[in-house]
């Protein structure tokens, strides 16, 4: 896993929730992380509010010249991106060690939101 930081999200991410994930970004990108996986394996609830969570950590990672990766195997948790508009906006893997195995591109999220732009 050399160059990722894994951020493992254990629980709901909700109104309740959500200012934890993104006070652990900041908190890594300060400390100098640049290249994170977003590990939701563990979350069985993802609302909007924690949707908006994931932009605005993506919009903080891109700002610093990172990359973001997503782990989420349930078919649920993909639907919550895809109804919000962001199912091609991410890269999705199936576990932590499936998004490390690479190491990081240099263009991190240069075209976030629209992969293809």
């Amino acid at each position: 896993m050399p160059d990722w930081t894994v951020v493992e999200v254990d629980g709901q991410v909700d109104i309740r929730t959500h200012d934890r994930i993104r006070e652990a970004v900041i908190t890594l990108l300060g400390a100098g992380h640049r290249h994170f996986v977003l590990d939701l394996c563990f979350v069985p609830f993802l609302d909007s509010m924690g949707l908006g969570t994931v932009v605005a950590i993506t919009k903080l990672i891109r700002d610093h010249e990172g990359s973001l990766r997503i782990t989420c195997p349930s078919a649920r948790m993909l639907k919550v991106f895809q109804y919000g508009g962001l199912g091609n906006a991410y890269e999705f893997y199936d576990s932590p060690q499936e998004a490390t195995c690479q190491a990081p591109t240099g263009d991190g999220l240069a075209r976030w939101p629209d992969p293809h732009g």
